[in-house]
């Protein structure tokens, strides 16, 4: 899986200085390494009988439905508030400085459905954890979450422990 890393560009200072930002459309620009996450990410849930595939705002969405679409599961979007019309159930997380929230419909998942969460990036966590609990919520069963990229030095796996997190590309340490 490490190999997929080779198409991921790290942008220094970007947004702010002292990060090193990781550019996922060099990726996406290839056809054979977008294919081979997508694939790697499949093969790792194939046999969950997945239902539900919940996409993060807005990089989440470009792997999570094609993703579902190999899982022939449903695809749900996790959006930032105000962004989806139909009545919604709200989950707040914690930013560096101070909050922000995610929404899914109140109608997305049914109780008892098997689900995943996918973002493109695993950092401290907040998002990918306040996604879970809306899963929860709304009466899915959470069986893991997939990213493409890892940083594992912000611990946020800690944030999804007890559940199956899959990372195709994990970034040891931070290279500014």
């Amino acid at each position: 899986m490490q190999e997929l890393e080779r198409y991921i560009r790290t942008i220094k200072d970007f947004p702010k200085p002292g990060i090193g930002f990781k550019d996922i459309t060099t990726l996406l620009k290839e056809p054979q390494a977008f294919a081979q996450a997508v694939d790697l990410m499949a093969a790792h849930f194939r046999e969950k009988q997945i239902q539900k595939a919940v996409g993060i705002e807005s990089r989440g969405f470009i792997f999570g439905a094609p993703l579902a679409l190999q899982l022939g599961a449903g695809f749900v979007l996790a959006r930032k508030p105000k962004k989806l019309p139909a009545a919604v159930l709200r989950e707040e997380y914690a930013l560096e400085y101070g909050t922000d929230a995610i929404e899914m419909h109140v109608d997305a998942i049914a109780k008892g459905e098997r689900v995943i969460v996918i973002d493109d990036l695993l950092a401290t966590g907040g998002t990918a954890s306040a996604a879970g609990r809306l899963v929860e919520k709304l009466g899915g069963q959470l069986l893991g979450f997939a990213f493409l990229i890892e940083l594992d030095f912000l611990h946020g796996r800690q944030k999804l422990a007890g559940h199956d997190i899959l990372s195709l590309i994990r970034v040891q340490e931070e290279i500014a």
